[in-house]
């Protein structure tokens, strides 16, 4: 069983090298935006054709499928990114940076939708589209920390010192993350708490949970289709000098 571990450990790791992923992730990202596409309209249609009017916020609430997601992966995709600049800081692994390079902008993305449809929800909820509530700033500081990190890669005329920076950026603004999360713990604020949590049972009607799973769901696979075809740009731009990259610049080009 041990051997047999290994082996596979070591399997996976060769998928470390920027080649070996380019072409894994090619297979994959069709079903991704397959996925995506599929899990978003249903979830959609669920959720705004047939889950339930809301007893005290009306058909507002509806909004509800498509800010709760995008709101989780704001979080999510920031981590992801920290985590993956730290694996490239501590063993200098390019694929490593390649990723969190990708994540910045689909994170951006989903942090600025996040706001977008918070201020939407809000107006109807709260009387005003924006207020300085805890969950709302730490949230808009999550967009400003993004943008710095695209900011500070794409000033950087020297890539390799362009990944090390906005790597150790994107470490330092992480602590921002749990503080999001707990904010409507740990201070008084009007944005409400958790739609879903591990240690209670969920009090939404099923449609409307339905709804939520199916759109989280497909949120999270755009976010993997997105990611991982602009990894593969930046895995093209940044090994343009290798004969494999070449031939499959050529190859897409002739496709176009």
């Amino acid at each position: 069983m041990t051997a047999n571990a290994t082996n596979s450990s070591i399997n996976w790791f060769k998928y470390a090298a920027p080649i070996r992923f380019y072409f894994l992730i090619n297979s994959i990202t069709p079903w991704c935006w397959a996925g995506a596409f599929i899990f978003s309209v249903v979830g959609l249609w669920i959720g705004f054709m047939i889950a339930p009017t809301d007893a005290q916020q009306g058909d507002a609430y509806r909004i509800i499928f498509i800010h709760v997601p995008t709101a989780w992966l704001s979080m999510v995709l920031y981590v992801a990114m920290a985590f993956w600049g730290s694996i490239g800081l501590i063993f200098k692994a390019k694929l490593a940076y390649r990723l969190s390079n990708a994540i910045a902008p689909t994170g951006a993305l989903m942090t600025l939708i996040a706001l977008l449809t918070g201020a939407l929800w809000g107006k109807p909820t709260w009387g005003t589209w924006w207020v300085w509530d805890a969950r709302l700033t730490t949230e808009l500081i999550l967009l400003f920390l993004y943008l710095g990190y695209l900011s500070l890669y794409s000033s950087i005329e020297d890539k390799n010192r362009a990944d090390k920076a906005s790597a150790l950026l994107a470490l330092i603004g992480v602590i921002n993350v749990p503080v999001i999360y707990f904010s409507v713990k740990w201070w008084n604020t009007l944005h409400q708490g958790a739609t879903i949590t591990m240690t209670k049972a969920p009090s939404m009607a099923t449609p409307m949970l339905l709804a939520l799973l199916l759109t989280t769901i497909g949120c999270w696979l755009y976010c993997f289709a997105i990611i991982f075809s602009r990894t593969q740009s930046y895995i093209l731009e940044r090994d343009a000098h290798s004969h494999w990259a070449q031939d499959e610049i050529q190859t897409l080009g002739k496709k176009i």
